[in-house]
């Protein structure tokens, strides 16, 4: 019985069809849901360990050791399995989805489980959703790598990968889906939303059963108590925004140390940072799943409880961020949560002595604190509002929800331009672009590939002599102008039809459908195959029956050829781009020395490294921009910019030749 479902799965996958592309978002969801709960297990282990060190449960001075242990291991796990490990995850993956053309290397998936239990296990104040994003993107980069995907399901591969990471963390499969799309992708692709779903389903159910429901964040229902609590709503997304400023400023400044001195005593000084911060206040420690469980169901009549739950949010913005800095492993989404949710709590503390209208509720604050300061955070609206909806799973506070995430979104743009995911990519000078979902001849115009006018005809024509003219020069059809203006269309069987005597006039198509040269080939293709028609005149936008050319069949072969060179060339760029923002490339100089062999060679001649680029040539008093026709001489300095194996082939390209040194 096995066999043949496993023969049966092989026939399915090696189809490559819709079928198998399907197939494989199930397979890589119930894989991501299964390395979610290998996840939480790890860190459950790491968390039983530290508490057995500490004695059946961790003192507040143990943590002193126990984080920067926690810190230095994953930082050790980052250098022996290469740079990404450490990170969030979501940035590594936008990175590889994008620049790499969805690849992400299989062996991080154990050494990222590994790096975030010893961060988040030992203490470490961060999420799990930015590391479980990482291992479900690359799980399904995996597995679209390994059954032979082309690039783009292998891209809908990845993008369901991480749906289901975060689908299985929260048990919110639709909130995974919009992360994917909003965040991932960078826009809502319609071909790969169907594997996206499936993942996200498959990877929630899974989770789910493995790890029981009591594991996954949820909250008791709210709702807004009188319509004028929607100007205190947005009071709190003003707060909101305040805040993830100075979250992401702290945080990007501290990685900025980390990344510059790149030693094995910063985990060390970060990690006793963190743990004074959580000595302080014990709350800030870990992910912050059971605190906010606490708060969402938080009744209480203290009038100084807001000062704790400030202090609470402060210290967790400035804990994730030395975390983080130290070389710890965990997403900022569950921390942006914890900060949101203490400042919507705090915010009803202080108002309700003074707020008559209506009877205050906690909890609804803190929801959708939680929401305005994730979307603010992450520039992810959508996906804060659903997967506050899935948390809850209650509907009563869609107003408030949507008022603080979209103001807390709009107002973030103008102060702090970069999200959290795209902070560290824009630190390498990578600027990813959002783009719509579109079809290759949408980038494609008619006037690009119509044919030029080269024989018209004439309205007082006969049919003989029109038939003459499209004999000589094989045409199908033709369009018949008067005076510059196009008149009508006639075609071969309009010609076999009528009487060889007659004028044009009276047999050809008055009026025909045009198009203009602006318009994207895809929209002429649908509007030919709609009609059934197999050529349409091209006329100009400002008139429209001043005629261009002619817009074929023939042309849309040529737009895709001129697309498809288009999606090539920018593969190419692509590849050029990461090898130049791959670790350790950086600018290097590099003297052309006597009887050198590149000595009197143009730049073209020359067979320079793939991971070097020629920046510049300085030549005595003077900088050259170099060309392919520029000559390169004895003397000369040249700048390049690549790799530290780079740097060491242009060294062997530029000295002295055996030839001359004999």
């Amino acid at each position: 019985m096995w066999r043949v479902i496993r023969r049966t799965l092989i026939r399915i996958v090696e189809s490559r069809g819709a079928a198998a592309f399907m197939t494989a978002s199930l397979f890589v969801g119930v894989l991501v849901g299964i390395g979610t709960s290998v996840l939480v297990w790890a860190i459950g282990g790491v968390s039983w360990v530290a508490d057995w060190v500490g004695g059946g449960s961790v003192s507040r001075w143990a943590v002193l050791i126990l984080i920067p242990s926690g810190l230095v291991a994953s930082w050790a796990i980052d250098r022996l399995w290469g740079p990404g490990v450490s990170s969030g995850g979501v940035s590594e993956t936008m990175l590889g989805l994008s620049m790499r053309g969805g690849y992400l290397p299989t062996r991080t998936i154990g050494a990222k489980i590994g790096a975030t239990a010893a961060t988040l296990g030992s203490g470490g104040s961060a999420g799990r959703e930015g590391p479980v994003v990482q291992i479900g993107a690359t799980i399904g980069s995996s597995f679209g790598r390994y059954t032979r995907f082309g690039e783009d399901q292998i891209r809908g591969l990845v993008a369901a990968g991480a749906a289901a990471g975060i689908a299985a963390s929260f048990n919110a499969p639709i909130a995974g889906m919009l992360f994917a799309l909003e965040v991932i992708l960078g826009n809502f692709a319609i071909r790969h939303l169907n594997a996206v779903v499936v993942a996200s389903v498959a990877a929630a159910v899974t989770a789910r059963e493995l790890v029981g429901a009591e594991l996954i964040l949820s909250a008791p229902t709210h709702s807004l108590g009188h319509p004028a609590e929607l100007i205190l709503y947005a009071i709190l997304a003003l707060i909101a925004v305040a805040v993830s400023v100075l979250f992401l400023k702290l945080l990007s400044r501290t990685e900025v140390i980390a990344e510059r001195r790149q030693n094995w005593y910063l985990p060390v000084l970060f990690g006793l940072a963190t743990a004074a911060l959580v000595v302080m206040e014990p709350r800030v420690a870990g992910t912050g799943q059971e605190y906010l469980s606490r708060l969402l169901r938080l009744s209480t009549d203290s009038p100084t409880l807001w000062i704790s739950l400030v202090l609470i949010a402060l210290l967790k913005t400035a804990a994730t961020s030395f975390t983080r800095a130290g070389g710890g492993s965990g997403g900022t989404l569950m921390p942006s949560l914890v900060i949101g949710g203490s400042l919507g709590a705090a915010l009803v503390l202080v108002l309700q002595p003074v707020w008559g209208l209506s009877e205050l509720n906690i909890g609804a604050f803190a929801v959708v604190g939680m929401a305005a300061t994730f979307a603010a955070v992450g520039r992810a609206p959508l996906t804060s509002i659903l997967i506050v909806f899935e948390i809850t799973g209650d509907y009563n506070l869609v107003l408030p929800l949507m008022l603080a995430a979209s103001l807390s979104t709009f107002l973030i743009q103008r102060f702090y331009p970069d999200s959290v995911y795209t902070i560290p990519l824009r630190r390498r000078g990578i600027y990813l672009t959002q783009t719509e979902d579109i079809d290759l001849l949408d980038t494609v115009t008619v006037g690009q590939v119509m044919t030029l006018p080269t024989a018209v005809l004439d309205p007082t024509m006969t049919v003989e002599s029109a038939e003459a003219v499209l004999r000589e020069g094989r045409h199908n059809g033709l369009p018949v102008v008067a005076r510059g203006r196009l008149v009508g269309l006639v075609t071969v069987t309009d010609l076999r039809v009528a009487d060889p005597a007659d004028r044009l006039a009276s047999v050809m198509t008055a009026k025909p459908i045009t198009v203009s040269p602006k318009l994207p080939v895809s929209g002429a293709l649908a509007r030919m195959a709609s009609l059934g028609i197999g050529r349409m005149p091209v006329v100009s936008d400002e008139s429209p029956d001043h005629y261009l050319g002619m817009f074929r069949r023939e042309s849309v072969v040529r737009a895709y050829q001129l697309a498809l060179g288009a999606t090539t060339d920018r593969s190419v760029h692509r590849e050029r781009f990461r090898a130049r923002t791959q670790p350790g490339a950086s600018f290097f100089e590099m003297p052309i020395p006597p009887k050198s062999a590149v000595d009197g060679k143009l730049v073209k001649e020359i067979a320079w490294p793939e991971g070097a680029t020629l920046v510049s040539v300085r030549r005595g008093g003077s900088v050259l921009i170099p060309h392919g026709d520029t000559r390169l001489l004895t003397g000369d300095t040249l700048t390049a910019f690549g790799s530290h194996d780079a740097r060491i082939e242009v060294a062997y390209t530029v000295e002295p030749s055996a030839t001359q040194s004999d």
